[in-house]
């Protein structure tokens, strides 16, 4: 796999347009780093660390509805492996005049855009939610 950030930002995207309540992904740091942004911000329920049927590591995601329809309306990778993208903290872009969230890889870890530019500090843009 080339991409897990976009793997598991895809899964995401697909578990809700089918409507499932809980979607698992493969483990890593990065991304339950950027799980803990979308569950901040209340975009997720929340998620868990498990194992999947191999034995190996897994999150399983539980997905946040309200009235039927998926909090998420829009997942996007920003930042990608043929081309990283990254921004100052004057140049990191507001989701939907500020109603989304952008979420930035910093040296002071992963955080939402927001929380970027309180801490004053830039870095790669992973992916924007709204």
């Amino acid at each position: 796999m080339n991409d897990p950030i976009g793997d598991m930002l895809t899964r995401i995207r697909n578990a809700q347009m089918r409507g499932k309540s809980t979607v698992t992904t493969p483990a890593s740091k990065l991304r339950a780093w950027i799980l803990d942004v979308l569950a901040e911000e209340g975009y997720i329920r929340g998620y868990e660390k498990t194992t999947d049927a191999n034995g190996h590591p897994a999150l399983e995601i539980s997905l946040k509805y309200f009235d039927g329809t998926p909090v998420i309306r829009e997942i996007k990778r920003v930042s990608k492996p043929g081309r990283r993208v990254y921004m100052g903290v004057k140049d990191i872009p507001q989701v939907r005049q500020g109603l989304g969230v952008s979420i930035v890889s910093t040296p002071k870890g992963v955080m939402s855009d927001a929380n970027a530019r309180a801490a004053n500090v830039g870095g790669e843009v992973l992916c924007t939610v709204f």
